[in-house]
């Protein structure tokens, strides 16, 4: 698991346009909140999603991008955020490899059966890349507006 004061992984990833998208890219520019969630349009991560829409604005005016990670495709993330007006970054991590790199794919028990599943979790990184804040296991009520503050105080 990741700690608070390590490097956060670099990655790279396709958005929602299929556009790459990096952490470099914000090296020096913005902090990155970085969440985890496991599917688009279930009920809890459209919770989430729709929590993070809202405060987006406040996000933007701390210098900081708020980017979601599935293993969605693009496709379906274009259809996640044409459904629900969504002003969030998704990244389309078909490959499990950036899930695997934060430890967020993980096996669960769900009725007796196990499988494997991504484990909602965020990351504040700061502009020097560094991760600030790092939860693991988020509940997704009231989850957004707790992480703003924690950037207010970046």
């Amino acid at each position: 698991m990741l700690e608070i004061n390590q490097q956060a992984p670099l990655f790279s990833s396709p958005n929602q346009l299929n556009e790459v998208v990096n952490l470099s890219d914000f090296a020096g520019k913005k902090n990155v909140v970085l969440y985890f969630y496991p599917k688009d349009d279930t009920p809890g991560c459209t919770i989430e999603a729709n929590d993070f829409t809202r405060l987006a604005d406040e996000f933007s005016q701390l210098d900081t991008v708020v980017i979601g990670v599935s293993k969605d495709t693009c496709e379906s993330h274009v259809d996640f955020i044409n459904k629900f007006g969504l002003k969030v970054v998704l990244l389309a991590d078909t490959s499990g490899e950036l899930c695997e790199s934060y430890g967020v794919w993980r096996e669960r028990e769900k009725n007796g059966v196990k499988s494997m599943a991504i484990f909602r979790s965020t990351f504040i990184i700061n502009k020097e890349g560094t991760l600030v804040d790092v939860e693991y296991g988020v509940n997704h009520e009231g989850h957004a507006a707790a992480v703003l503050e924690k950037v207010k105080g970046l």
